[in-house]
């Protein structure tokens, strides 16, 4: 099902993940990140029926506080930063299961158990 830390085709986890208000905030590329940065950063948000504007409805209300917008901004901000870095090994520890964080092994990247 679409909305979780997940790849809903591949079922793995997703690679723009962050820790933020002790949850995991994250997003399914650099797109994604602009329109939470731009809706969460909004100081007045207007009420429009479109499917663009669905997504904002269904977001977790710890998003949308205004307490926490300051703490959800940096978090999209971290994320922006690890959509630009370009290898799996480069990426946040909460993107990777147990066990399945890439390891560098020579000139080869490893994933999953014992190899």
């Amino acid at each position: 099902m679409p909305g979780g830390t997940e790849d809903p085709f591949f079922r793995r986890p997703l690679w723009l993940q962050t820790r933020c208000a002790g949850r995991i905030l994250w997003a399914y590329d650099e797109e994604h990140v602009d329109a939470l940065t731009a809706y969460v950063g909004a100081r007045l948000r207007e009420r429009r029926a479109s499917p663009t504007m669905a997504m904002f409805a269904r977001l977790p209300a710890w998003m949308k506080a205004a307490e926490r917008r300051d703490e959800v901004l940096a978090g999209l901000t971290a994320l922006r930063a690890l959509a630009q870095l370009s290898t799996p090994a480069d990426r946040s520890d909460a993107a990777h299961e147990r066990g399945d964080r890439p390891r560098q092994h020579g000139n080869v990247l490893l994933r999953g158990g014992p190899h």
